[in-house]
This record gives structure tokens, C-alpha cells and sequence, in this order.
């Protein structure tokens, strides 16, 4: 088991808890659900996290099998943390976590992540079939990369990291204003205005993709 805190009961949901259910876990599941990171990032994305409970989860999760460490080839050579093929499964559960607490009756005012912001994108988004078009998009969120790419009005990638192509629309904003903006009628319009945020490139596909995203 992940941790000597167990619940001991057979139900497989206490089995899960007792896997993931320790404080910050399931958060460094979703650090990690776009691909891995290193643990600085990781730092990064879970700023309240200190960096002995931070270590201490990602040991916990390692020997769970949820979470494995690697070693990137040179010249990188750097330790990187991703999900196992098991810890992967953990994406639809926390995806369905983030759609539940979107409808809390209070909505915290906290700063968001790079990656809550573009998974909250990708959770939302509903297809477009009567509407399709294809695109992919830069998404710009201060220094961190992200690509998203749409066939047909589905969206078919969300991955960190630039486009290998050239994008259709670039979108650069700041995590918070993603996320805030998401799912909000004319709020992309105003925070264009705003100069909060731009789009380069191909409007029309950039406001369609705000379009499609819905609660």
C-alpha cells in the first residue's frame, strides 16, 4: 500500500483511497496528466505543497505503481516523474472531480495552475459536430507551452509542450484569466480587450474554440 494509513476495509474504493487518497495526491496526478514533469515543476504547480511532503507523496505514489521516475537521455539527464499506465487510468476520475467542483456552491478565488487551467479546457469542451473545423492552437500561459489540436469540431490533443507545426491560432494569457474566462459568454471578448489577452493568427478558430467550451 501507498502509506502505513490504511482504512482497512475490502471496498475497492477504500482500496483506491488508500493508494491515492493521502493529501496532495491526487493533485500530483493531475500535475502529471499532460505528460511528465520534473520535480521542480511539479514544485511549481503545487506551490502549497512543501518539498519534503511533495517528495514524500511522489515516494508514496511510486510504490503505489501510480507514478514512475525516469531518466531523460542526454544531454538532458534529468529525473522526470510520469504516470504508469494503471496511474493514467486516474485521468477520467479526476476530470470528473474538476466538473463536480466547478458547480460548488462557492467557487474559491485561489490562483490556478498552467495545467488545472488547460485540463479544465479539455474537460469542458463539448464537440461541435454540426459546426466542425479543424485547427491547432499555441496556447501561451506566461512561461509554460501548451498544444491543442481540434478535427472535425472534437478536440483530439491537449499536451504540454509547442506545436511540431505551425499553429492555426496562438492564444496568450495567464492561467487565472483561462480559467476564468472558460465557459463564460463574451468574457473572451472582454479580457481581449482587456489586454489579458491575445489571439494571433486565425480569430474565427480561436473563438470557436471558447465556444465549445461549456459547462
Amino acid at each position: 500500500m501507498a502509506t502505513n494509513r490504511r482504512y482497512s476495509d475490502g471496498c475497492a474504493i477504500a482500496t483506491a483511497l488508500d493508494h491515492v487518497g493521502e493529501r496532495w495526491a491526487l493533485l500530483v496526478v493531475r500535475e502529471l496528466l499532460l505528460g511528465p514533469k520534473r520535480f521542480t515543476d511539479l514544485q511549481d504547480g503545487l506551490p502549497g505543497a512543501g518539498s519534503k511532503v511533495l517528495a514524500q507523496r511522489l515516494r508514496e505514489l511510486e510504490s503505489a505503481g501510480v507514478v514512475r521516475r525516469r531518466t531523460l537521455p542526454p544531454p538532458a539527464s534529468s529525473h522526470v516523474y510520469q504516470l504508469t499506465e494503471w496511474g493514467a487510468q486516474l485521468d477520467a476520475i479526476v476530470v470528473a472531480l474538476g466538473r463536480w467542483g466547478a458547480h460548488a456552491p462557492e467557487q474559491p478565488t485561489d490562483h490556478v495552475g498552467a495545467d488545472s487551467a488547460m485540463i479544465k479546457l479539455r474537460s469542458f469542451f463539448s464537440p461541435r459536430p454540426e459546426r466542425p473545423w479543424t485547427a491547432t492552437y499555441e496556447l501561451r500561459l506566461g512561461r509554460y507551452r501548451f498544444t491543442a489540436r481540434v478535427a472535425d469540431g472534437h478536440l483530439v490533443e491537449v499536451s504540454r509542450g509547442e506545436p511540431h507545426d505551425r499553429p492555426d491560432t496562438i492564444v496568450d494569457t495567464d492561467p487565472d484569466t483561462l480559467d476564468h474566462i472558460l465557459g463564460v459568454d463574451r468574457a473572451l471578448n472582454k479580457a481581449i480587450s482587456d489586454g489579458r489577452l491575445t489571439l494571433t493568427g486565425d480569430i474565427q478558430a480561436g473563438q470557436r474554440l471558447f465556444d465549445a467550451v461549456r459547462f
